[in-house]
């Protein structure tokens, strides 16, 4: 496997640099990494961001510049593309799109980049892909925060990202693409502005020759597409037991998250009484994790891992 790793021509005083790695199958991945060159990072864990199904680095950016740009406490922030995402390489065929799959790539970024452990941050599919890690590589995660997801999901949820992601009209411009996803997600997003939808359109499309399209290859809603809600969904307890032994985990669930339910983040205090859990007022699935008191929460957590870790 090639572990070199190429950095784009940002600005070495930039405040993060696009970087480029090969995944185990050799597929060229993208990674931003943010406070990168900055000494006063070295005595903090790092915090590595994954990112949703369809989304990529864009979702972290304000986060990132927050927390690797506060003064008093920066820290190192790493968020990846995943293969066919954002900057990354778009995989040869549609099996190859499997949080399994995702997880190793993960894992050789992390190596080619020199993490040794970190704080994880996962949205949604980036949570799922922590508890595959959790159970085949426990020693990586130093602490964890699970944006809207958890070992059990609700098929309402899947069935409502279905929906949006094989049935949005394409926008004409990026005014239209703003008022295409507050139609989509204005019921459980009633906190966000019309600034923070073209804020979130501008996070998932692209500006390809004057036409928008979505940030991510075509050939990962074949997996979505094929997706039967009328049987069971498999659970992930064992390999959340694995997460949250011994090391602090955040659970944040959106107010009206139709992914994660009320349910099982109770069912997940049950089982781990250490975790702590945050309900993200006005906001659905998933959180957006630059608003409101969520960067504080965030930045709490983060220096209580960093405790627990000397």
């Amino acid at each position: 496997m090639n572990m070199q790793v190429s950095e784009s021509a940002n600005d070495n005083e930039a405040p993060f640099q696009d970087v480029f790695y090969s995944a185990p199958d050799g597929l060229k991945l993208h990674a931003r990494d943010y406070g990168r060159k900055n000494p006063a990072n070295r005595e903090r864990l790092p915090l590595i961001c994954l990112p949703g199904l369809s989304r990529n680095t864009r979702d972290f950016h304000d986060l990132a510049m927050m927390i690797a740009g506060d003064p008093q406490s920066p820290r190192r922030v790493v968020s990846f593309d995943y293969r066919g995402r954002g900057q990354s390489e778009w995989a040869k065929a549609a099996e190859d799109y499997t949080v399994i799959t995702e997880a190793d790539d993960i894992l050789a970024g992390m190596a080619a980049l020199g993490l040794e452990h970190a704080i994880f941050l996962g949205t949604s599919r980036g949570g799922l892909i922590m508890h595959i890690i959790a159970a085949t590589r426990p020693g990586v995660i130093s602490g964890g925060i699970l944006n809207d997801i958890g070992p059990v999901i609700e098929g309402e949820g899947l069935a409502q990202i279905k929906a949006y992601l094989t049935r949005a009209p394409k926008p004409s411009d990026w005014d239209d693409a703003a008022r295409i996803q507050k139609e989509i997600h204005g019921k459980a997003f009633p906190v966000l502005t019309n600034q923070d939808f073209l804020d979130f359109a501008r996070c998932i499309y692209d500006d390809v020759k004057g036409s928008l399209k979505p940030a991510f290859d075509p050939k990962l809603l074949d997996g979505v597409k094929a997706m039967d809600f009328n049987a069971p969904l498999p659970t992930l307890w064992p390999q959340f037991d694995a997460l949250a032994a011994d090391k602090p985990i955040m659970v944040l669930r959106g107010e009206f998250s139709s992914l994660l339910s009320q349910a099982t983040v109770d069912g997940m205090k049950e089982k781990a009484a250490h975790i702590q859990t945050h309900t993200a007022p006005g906001q659905g699935h998933a959180p957006i994790l630059h608003i409101g008191a969520l960067p504080t929460l965030i930045k709490i957590f983060l220096e209580k891992c960093d405790k627990q870790e000397h």
